[in-house]
């Protein structure tokens, strides 16, 4: 009995061992027309093995590419491709660098940072004042999903004002009155709530004057 741990590594698993030795068999092939003949049913059978490669150039290729591997590159083929260079199988990928953008509070995210930025280019003071305030909202939201805590709003006027390098302001006692930062996920679930309760009351009152109605039908019918 021949364990895998005797045989020979498989060079590429996703295809498993038979597709392997089906390969090596190729090799074996002295007529060359025979050989790629063989080949073209190979890949075919690679393709069924696996079912998530779709049938385009780029994937026709890697089939035929991986079985030039498999093979180490030492089998000659009249195929619809070429044998890949050595020097690109074996190329190593260039290193990716480390992301160089500084995120001042990383809870709020780059977005906000931009949003900032777009916010401090308005002319109009209206148009800013509403900018801060819907900054301030999804601040306040990513705040609270982060920490699971709440945060001041002084806090949050605090970090717009030091994101924004003093640029973007707001009356704090106007914030705290009029609720403006209140997190936009807690509107929603409210005013969502509050529909629903419309809908379920107009359903029950409904119920009850249909009822009332076949009742009079009923009754009026008994009369006649």
């Amino acid at each position: 009995m021949n364990y895998n741990t005797s045989l020979e590594p498989i060079v590429l698993k996703e295809y498993g061992r038979n597709v392997q030795m089906l390969v090596e068999y190729l090799k074996t092939v002295k007529d060359k027309e025979k050989r790629t003949e063989q080949a073209h049913a190979l890949v075919d059978l690679m393709r069924q093995i696996a079912p998530s490669v779709k049938e385009t150039t780029e994937t026709n290729q890697k089939l035929w590419d991986d079985l030039y591997i498999m093979a180490g590159l030492e089998i000659e083929l009249d195929g619809p491709y070429p044998k890949p260079e050595e020097e690109m199988i074996n190329k190593k990928p260039q290193r990716m660098g480390y992301s160089t953008n500084h995120i001042r509070y990383k809870h709020y995210g780059k977005n906000i940072e931009l949003l900032i930025k777009e916010a401090i280019k308005k002319e109009d003071p209206q148009e800013k004042e509403e900018a801060i305030i819907y900054i301030g909202k999804l601040m306040k939201s990513f705040y609270g999903s982060w920490n699971k805590e709440v945060i001041d709003d002084a806090v949050i006027l605090e970090n717009i004002q030091t994101i924004s390098g003093g640029k973007l302001d707001i009356d704090l006692s106007k914030v705290r009155e009029d609720n403006l930062f209140e997190k936009l996920y807690k509107a929603k679930t409210r005013k969502s709530y509050e529909d629903r309760e419309r809908e379920s009351n107009s359903r029950s009152g409904g119920g009850r004057g249909r009822n009332n109605r076949k009742g009079g039908g009923s009754s009026r019918r008994r009369r006649n």
